[in-house]
């Protein structure tokens, strides 16, 4: 049994367990005493409550850390679900592969990723992780183990993509990787000075590139209003003969702050130098930086103090997409809360593999807002109520606040999925939004 408690990332809300317990070997696994219920926890990197399980006990995942079979010529790795993206990134890079869908961080566990069925810069293409699992091995409470695939055992494959860690414990995890020549990128960047100009762009680029991305300024107004910087990327090819990238040693946020460093002051100074700060039209980068940018501040949440924060994704469908955003970053400007980590990007037509899966058509929008109370909540209420009447969708990986009937409606097949819910697995997140308890 562990003592230190884990927490969300946004650190909101709190994490209050009633029980911890160190996953060691899947075939010996304590679970709780009734009537506690119990929630897998990885790496603790989702934003809200969806990996919490406050009043029941957490099952700490990341000691089953171990690599199973590589497979070098196929690109075929299997591995245990506590396994770090890093540690296989440090394994198949240097051996030829990347992973074929990776989100803005490499800190997360692969069973976490299969149960908030990630998505990344190259959606349009690749579509969310699941697409990509080949195969994975799910134990229920009651000791039953389920071999799970696309064709095999396929509902339970369905509901547990996506699902939130609740339909039991997925062990080990089989995944297609994908062939690099090298570990370099070719970036091209592009300033925009609003929405229109984003969405032109994007249309330009997103059947040249395999990874898009952009950040938006979200504490400008007036005409300025939806201006960025647009990020296209692909890997480098054949012939680069450039030396591997020597690693770089991360900074680190020391402590936890008493106040929060990110406030309307700050932002908006960041957000201004950050959209002038000269940059090269196009260029090569190794991997990391194009990927995974805030890994070279770990402990970067700390900046948000004491209280936290809270992040808010949600995705709105196309015919929606620029009305509803221009009003969402109005309401923000406004607020004075905006975000200096504001992330923007169109998802693609990929079928997403999970009942509960978040990705789907339409541009995708990602803040972070410093924990202020009251003020905060209303304008997520604010934005919520925009993402209600354009027909979008909140990320449960991030969300700590969303109403049980938004939920329902963003994911109209919950029903259905409650049916694969293991008994003695639940959530704070999932109690919130379902009414239990």
């Amino acid at each position: 049994m562990s003592s230190c408690i884990p927490h969300s990332w946004g650190r909101r809300p709190p994490s209050q367990p009633r029980q911890l317990i160190a996953c060691r070997d899947t075939q010996i696994l304590p679970l709780p005493d009734e009537p506690l219920t119990c929630l897998p926890f990885g790496n603790g990197r989702s934003y809200g409550d969806v990996g919490l399980n406050n009043g029941g006990a957490l099952l700490l995942t990341r000691r089953l850390d171990r690599f199973i079979a590589f497979d070098p010529t196929l690109g075929v790795l299997r591995a245990e679900a506590g396994v770090l993206l890093s540690e296989i990134l440090a394994l198949i890079v240097p051996q030829g592969w990347f992973l074929p869908v990776t989100p803005g961080t490499r800190f997360v566990t692969l069973g976490g990723v299969i149960a908030n069925d990630v998505h990344g810069k190259n959606h349009h293409l690749a579509g969310s992780f699941g697409r990509h699992v080949r195969a994975f091995e799910l134990l229920r409470s009651d000791g039953k183990r389920l071999l799970c695939t696309p064709e095999q055992n396929s509902d339970w494959f369905q509901a547990t993509v996506s699902g939130l860690g609740l339909t039991g414990l997925i062990t080990w995890v089989e995944i297609e990787l994908q062939r690099i020549a090298n570990p370099w990128i070719v970036v091209e960047n592009q300033r925009f000075g609003s929405l229109d100009e984003f969405l032109a762009l994007d249309a330009e680029y997103e059947s040249r590139y395999p990874y898009i991305v952009s950040w938006i300024d979200c504490a400008a107004t007036g005409r300025a209003l939806g201006r960025g910087i647009y990020m296209a990327g692909r890997h480098a090819p054949p012939g680069i003969f450039k030396s591997a990238p020597p690693d770089r040693r991360p900074l680190t946020v020391p402590l936890m702050l008493p106040i929060s460093l990110v406030n309307q002051l700050s932002v908006a100074a960041f957000n201004r130098l950050y959209y002038h700060l000269p940059r090269p039209v196009r260029g090569l980068t190794p991997y990391p930086p194009f990927f995974y940018p805030l890994d070279n501040l770990q402990e970067w949440n700390r900046l948000y103090g004491r209280r936290g924060f809270f992040q808010y994704q949600c995705v709105i469908p196309p015919d929606h997409a620029r009305e509803a955003l221009l009003e969402m970053l109005a309401r923000i400007a406004a607020s004075g809360q905006g975000s200096m980590l504001a992330v923007l990007k169109r998802f693609g037509n990929q079928v997403s593999g999970g009942l509960l899966s978040f990705p789907r058509p339409g541009v995708t929008l990602a803040l972070d807002f410093p924990n202020q109370g009251q003020k905060t909540l209303d304008l997520l209420d604010r934005l919520d109520e925009v993402t209600r009447q354009a027909s979008g969708a909140v990320y449960p990986a991030k969300d700590a606040r969303m109403s049980g009937d938004s939920f329902r409606r963003y994911f109209p097949r919950w029903a259905e999925f409650s049916r694969f819910v293991d008994p003695r697995f639940s959530s704070s997140l999932w109690r919130r939004v379902i009414g239990e308890g």
